[in-house]
């Protein structure tokens, strides 16, 4: 599932994606059709909306395969997809079901595939924002425990690690003043540590921080994580 920011800003998430996932000798099948996991929907209580989407979701992705995303947001969506409450007890099962062989794609690479370290290099310093749909689930630790892994990444902790980048998708659209508030204190804790580049496995938070720090004269690098997996991988000489 490429998801809707990928389509419209990060289309090297998703080549990143596949790119790893055949590293790993992965099969990878694109499903025409795709559009959105509902969340935006389902965010501004529209569940009615929310429930077509996810509905359409279920059509494009039927099947038993694994649905690995690129976005801790959209995989949080697929897992909670049955607090949407579907008049129709089929439909219910049929959500359980795809959230059940959906995964975050770190999460995937560790828990899935029982990928332990990180082969090739990465020589720079990172920060990693753990956005917070991500909380509750293996994403996190899955991230950690592959960069960790990485030769040459340094990566550099935080303060307020926990704390909310402030996008919030149509928060930000809806709270413009605390959303940007909220995401400039993120980034005065994570450019204290000076790094190369600002990481996150959720596109909107990179979307909104980067954004915010080219506005306020502090420029910073993003990237997502599966594309510092990728380049690990290209500067090690393993793909190219």
């Amino acid at each position: 599932m490429a998801t809707c920011l990928c389509e419209a800003f990060f289309d090297d998430v998703a080549i990143a994606t596949v790119q790893v996932l055949e590293y790993l000798k992965c099969e990878v099948a694109f499903p025409d059709g795709q559009t959105c996991c509902g969340q935006p929907a389902f965010n501004a209580g529209d569940w009615a909306s929310s429930r077509r989407v996810v509905r359409h979701c279920l059509k494009v992705f039927a099947g038993e395969e694994p649905v690995v995303v690129p976005s801790g947001s959209c995989a949080a969506m697929i897992f909670h997809g049955a607090l949407l409450e579907f008049e129709e007890e089929k439909d219910l099962e049929e959500v359980r079901q795809l959230a059940g062989r959906t995964w975050e794609v770190a999460d995937f690479i560790v828990n899935g595939l029982g990928v332990d370290e990180w082969p090739g290099k990465f020589p720079a310093s990172v920060a990693f924002h753990r956005s917070c749909h991500s909380r509750g689930t293996d994403s996190g630790p899955a991230t950690l425990r592959l960069l960790e892994s990485i030769e040459g990444l340094d990566l550099r902790p935080f303060g307020e690690a926990e704390q909310c980048c402030g996008f919030g998708g149509t928060f930000s659209v809806t709270f413009p003043s605390i959303s940007a508030a909220m995401g400039k204190l993120k980034l005065e804790h994570a450019l204290k540590e000076n790094p190369d580049c600002l990481i996150s496995g959720d596109m909107g938070c990179l979307l909104h921080l980067g954004g915010l720090a080219e506005k306020g004269g502090t420029p910073v690098p993003t990237r997502h994580v599966i594309q510092v997996l990728r380049d690990a991988l290209r500067n090690g000489g393993l793909i190219s």
